[in-house]
């Protein structure tokens, strides 16, 4: 491209083919950029600009891989003992864990990556 002040007008269809290049498993957003000519930010806007469609396309209920719905239950009111406070509640599809006072992180990280590959 020479010249100043000259916009490239890319096709649907090209910025969805660089989009999908980007998100190839190993693929560096700069280094796709840089194979078309174009910014980092400007592929990073179209990157956003496509995961915003494919959301708002989704039915009601599906969840984006890597995300999990959180629902907060029991808020407000007084717990009845200090052990009961420190208390939180994760539930996994049929499984429900459950974690009062101090719990070593590792051992609690084995749990839900337990849990979370035992359906699969």
């Amino acid at each position: 491209m020479t010249g100043t002040g000259r916009r490239r007008r890319w096709s649907t269809d090209a910025k969805a083919a660089i989009v999908a290049e980007s998100f190839a498993p190993g693929a560096s957003v700069s280094a796709v950029a840089r194979g078309h000519l174009i910014s980092p930010s400007l592929l990073f806007l179209w990157r956003r600009q496509t995961t915003r469609v494919k959301l708002a396309e989704r039915r009601d209920g599906d969840v984006p891989p890597g995300f999990v719905p959180v629902a907060i239950t029991g808020c407000g009111g007084e717990l009845s003992s200090r052990e009961e406070q420190a208390a939180i509640e994760i539930q996994v599809g049929a499984v429900c864990i459950r974690v009062r006072g101090t719990v070593d992180r590792r051992a609690l990280c084995k749990v839900l990556a337990a849990v979370g590959t035992a359906g699969r």
